[in-house]
């Protein structure tokens, strides 16, 4: 790997050429001057997105060129990029700052991911931006029980592993990625081999910056009242702890908002237009209260354990006309995940740098501004919502049937009803509830729960199935999905300088304890798939024929094939490898689809006996149409059994005639016998 600057985007604030093999990618910080006055967020932007030239191909689109909403990968890897670095930018830091990563080559070879990551962090640390990292980032997979380091894209589908981790010198601060049941152990040691990966690339950035001898600006200072707190903590504080020990999420949310608005009232005279940081400092005293109660008191917000995961209820087909549906409630999160089959024709296309390829599962993720009781415009789906999505769908993934055992495309979407933290993990449950419904046999049941963590000096708290205040009050959101038998997917995000080895552990044997909790409850409902599809689902059926065969089934300008669907009514996909799927509610018709296309492909067999048509007849014998454009030769010897001296005293062009084959040469060339299809008659 190698990165390097000076010659590419100068003007930009910080920009590196990352290398790896020969794929690049550019990698440009830029800040502006101007503070973004009136937000309370840390107002940056990461954009990644690859370039078709990338590989050499002009773009597929309508006007020729990346234009329109970024890809689904490339969302994934803006947040992948986003979520790691964002930490590292200093409290009450308000100037605007993007990140883009362009791709500007690819080898096919070496993903781009985690060089972008690299190169985001490599840009910033050498930018004038009080960025405090660095961090890199590299992937881990495991091939035959051996870690591998950024694997190939080759070796990557010979892997059980699938993981990115990022990390600063001290400790890991991000991971993402899939497995397939991989153990807790395994993938701590996995997570490890990552951290000692990354150290090298850490030196690497540190002595880049030192060439460039860039000047760090001082991070913005950050001022604070200590009167106008004091008067906050005095209003607030004791009542504050009774407002975060209410259980109910709505009855907290009223109660929190009316003790503002009395604060307020109470400080206006003391300290005029002063509301921004009054309402500063209640979220101060909020997160204070909060961690306090649960560090020295050992209490949660709704009074759980720290251990404790929340009542669940579930319901499953409760949709009458849906392929399969299940309901999963965990205290205040509710989803609602619905399955559709599909045939091969409803697959998902990608066009990736990779090329084109086709998707046959999806799972979409919804999240509805009535579940969190609020009131915004219908849009489409945002990072957020496609992050989740794609977690999910890494999750469940593992378990559905392979090898094309199962012939539907299939979509899963999941509606989330109501929100009070891991919505994303409740749709994982709700999924594969759902897919169980539907009778999709899949390998076994798949569950997921989300960890928090309170860390305050050397004292940690390890919470399990996190409220959605847990986690904005938190120092950690570690989502965690899998069975009995291991983890198939993994997603963290720290919100401290990162975490130690000892509360990783932790994390994830707290993790399976309440994964194999839910699944219990998730058993209790719906312990197998079921063993018939719903009756408004399509029927499926898929038979091989041979490639050469497929333009007498789908005939001049599509003739054939389209007076079948019309007769029987019966979807119909065929592919270049001679595959036919044939789908349709009516079983029936899909029967009398396939018989149809059977009788255009089926091959003549030596020893068969067959009704053909005489289609010329000649001096030395007749031709007879045995299969659609399939015809062998009646030799005028094996017509009778007796000698025919005239073709045309046997047989005539238009006659029906049973024959048998006899031969078939190495040209195809197909011998019929008329003789041998008849009884010998009695000799004499």
């Amino acid at each position: 790997m190698t990165m390097e600057c000076g010659h590419m985007a100068t003007q930009a604030s910080g920009s590196v050429v990352m290398r790896y093999g020969d794929t690049v990618v550019l990698v440009a910080a830029t800040k502006e001057n101007r503070i973004r006055e009136g937000i309370d967020f840390l107002p940056l932007m990461v954009d990644y997105q690859e370039m078709s030239y990338a590989v050499g191909r002009i773009p597929g689109s309508f006007f020729r060129r990346e234009i329109g909403r970024p890809s689904e990968k490339e969302t994934l890897t803006s947040r992948l990029i986003d979520r790691p670095i964002r930490p590292l930018f200093p409290e009450k830091y308000r100037f605007e700052t993007q990140v883009t990563a362009t791709v500007l080559s690819v080898d096919l070879d070496n993903e781009p991911d985690v060089i972008a990551l690299t190169g985001a962090s490599a840009a910033l640390h050498i930018s004038p931006v009080p960025f405090g990292g660095p961090v890199a980032a590299v992937r881990v997979g495991r091939i035959d029980g051996g870690l591998v380091i950024n694997p190939s894209i080759r070796q990557l589908e010979k892997s059980d592993l699938n993981l990115v981790v990022a990390g600063s010198r001290e400790a890991v601060v991000m991971v993402e990625g899939g497995a397939s049941f991989l153990s807790e152990a395994d993938m701590i040691e996995a997570i490890d081999f990552a951290h000692r990966a990354i150290l090298p690339i850490i030196d690497a950035q540190d002595r880049l910056m030192r060439m460039v001898g860039v000047n760090k600006e001082l991070p913005p200072e950050v001022v604070k009242d200590s009167e106008l707190l004091d008067a906050v903590i005095r209003a607030a504080t004791d009542e504050m702890r009774a407002v975060m020990t209410t259980p109910d999420k709505m009855v907290r949310r009223d109660r929190k908002r009316a003790l503002k608005e009395k604060v307020l009232a109470d400080l206006a005279e003391a300290f005029p237009d002063r509301k921004k940081e009054i309402d500063n400092a209640l979220d101060e005293i909020e997160k204070t209260t909060v961690r306090r109660m649960m560090v020295e008191d050992r209490r949660r917000i709704d009074g759980r354990r720290f251990d404790e995961v929340r009542p669940i209820s579930i319901d499953v087909g409760l949709l009458p006309r849906t392929h399969g549906s299940a309901m999963f409630r965990r205290g205040e999160t509710q989803v609602l995940a619905v399955v559709t089959l599909g045939s091969s024709s409803d697959e998902q296309k990608i066009e990736a740098l990779a090329g084109e390829t086709f998707k046959s599962f999806m799972l979409h993720y919804n999240f509805p501004a009535y579940s969190v009781g609020e009131v915004k415009p219908l849009r489409g789906p945002g990072r957020r919502e496609i992050g989740h999505g794609a977690l999910a769908e890494r999750a469940v993934k593992t378990v559905l049937p392979e090898d094309g055992s199962f012939p539907y495309t299939i979509r899963v979407v999941s509606e989330v009803l109501e929100s009070n933290g891991s919505s994303s993990m409740a749709t994982v449950c709700g999924a594969s509830l759902a897919l169980m419904d539907a009778g999709v046999p899949l390998k076994d049941s798949v569950a997921g729960i989300a960890m928090g963590l309170i860390k305050e000096d050397e004292d940690f708290i390890i919470l399990s199935d996190i409220l959605g205040d847990e986690d904005h009050l938190g120092d950690m959101d570690f989502k965690v999905t899998g069975n009995e038998q291991g983890i198939t997917a993994l997603q963290m995000d720290i919100k401290i300088s990162g975490i130690t080895r000892e509360v990783l552990t932790r994390a994830l044997e707290q993790a399976r304890a309440g994964r194999v909790h839910i699944l219990g409850r998730m058993r209790d409902a719906l312990p197998a798939p079921r063993p018939e599809l719903s009756p408004y689902a399509p029927r499926v059926i898929t038979i091989q024929i041979n490639p050469d065969k497929i333009r007498d089934v789908i005939g001049p300008g599509g003739k054939v094939i389209r007076s079948i669907v019309a007769e029987t009514g019966a979807k119909i996909d065929i592919d270049d490898s001679g595959r036919v799927v044939v789908m349709s509610p009516d079983k029936e018709a899909c029967d009398r689809a396939i018989d149809r296309i059977r009788k255009l492909t089926e091959e003549p067999e030596v020893g068969q006996l067959y009704m053909s048509r005489i289609v010329r007849v000649t001096d030395f014998g007749a031709f007879a149409e045995i299969l659609p454009n399939v015809e062998g030769l009646i030799h005028i010897s094996q017509l009778e059994h007796h000698r025919v001296k005239k073709v045309t005293d046997v047989v005539n062009e238009g006659d029906q005639v049973l024959v048998k084959v006899i031969e078939i040469d190495k040209d195809g060339r197909i011998r019929l016998s008329r003789k041998a299809a008849l009884e010998k008659p009695e000799d004499k």
